[in-house]
């Protein structure tokens, strides 16, 4: 059995239903039954919380693999990175670890303890705290998901001057390592990176959704000094910030920790399949 938590999400929908297609028994963990009920029909869908420790032992019983999906940037309850992205992971790997199961941890390349962004920082603690503890363990570690940036810029923005280039993946690919890495024992003590052929500025990606869309509106444009202004108040406005002012860069064919012989769809075609 293999547990995914944070598997009613984009990623974690995809991750479950690869799963399940190739034969293998599938629990989903979730705050609300009603957020995994499109996945009802490929696998069991059970009741937890990664911030409640309480919730955990019954969810993991007989599972042989944790899968971490889960992302505290934002969602309902009043999530954080450090509530569910540092803390959770860290209450789930412990329960894995006392239920003897392996567990795949799902990060972001650039995840590092002196990151400008707090989501980068909670997932390098998270890893940290796997790596430390006594469960088999395999890490994939991904770029911005492409597909997700385009709901977020359903209205054309751009967020600071727009002309920092950032790497951005299919989640799609991203499902296919992770689903891999759940299945696979020889990957078992190896970081996995997984990033897309393209790195576009936030400019370029505005520009492609336009296409696509055939949207002909005015692009507004946030000021690198309001987002500064917003940053102490706003996670968003903080992220955005850092992301026009942080080397994203990813060359997946150079780094020595990518995975070959996966799809590596590009950033248009990514798009052109999630655009309506």
């Amino acid at each position: 059995m293999i547990l995914v938590a944070g598997g009613s999400g984009r990623l974690g929908t995809l991750v479950v239903r690869r799963l399940a297609r190739d034969g293998h028994d599938v629990r989903v963990l979730t705050r609300d039954p009603a957020r995994a009920q499109h996945l009802s029909d490929v696998a069991e869908v059970v009741v937890g919380d990664v911030r409640d420790p309480s919730t955990l032992p019954g969810a993991l019983h007989g599972v042989t693999t944790v899968v971490s999906a889960v992302h505290g940037f934002d969602g309902p309850g009043g999530v954080t990175p450090a509530s569910v992205d540092r803390d959770g992971n860290a209450r789930l790997i412990d329960a894995a670890a006392a239920a003897g199961a392996d567990v795949v941890l799902v990060s972001i390349v650039g995840a590092a303890a002196d990151s400008p962004m707090e989501l980068f920082r909670a997932k390098y603690a998270a890893e940290q705290h796997l790596r430390a503890s006594t469960a088999p363990w395999t890490i994939v570690r991904a770029t911005a998901f492409v597909e997700l940036w385009a709901d977020i810029l359903a209205k054309p923005m751009v967020f600071g001057r727009g002309d920092n280039p950032i790497n951005f993946v299919s989640v799609h690919d991203v499902a296919a390592v992770v689903a891999r890495a759940a299945v696979d024992t020889g990957l078992r003590g190896q970081t996995l990176d997984v990033g897309g052929p393209n790195n576009l500025t936030f400019t370029q990606l505005v520009a492609e959704l336009q296409s696509l869309r055939g949207d002909t509106r005015t692009v507004r444009h946030i000021p690198r000094a309001m987002l500064r202004v917003m940053s102490p108040l706003s996670r968003k406005a903080a992220t955005a910030l850092a992301m026009d002012t942080t080397d994203l860069r990813f060359d997946p064919t150079a780094s020595p920790n990518a995975v070959v012989d996966l799809p590596l769809t590009d950033a248009r075609t990514a798009l052109e399949a999630s655009v309506r």
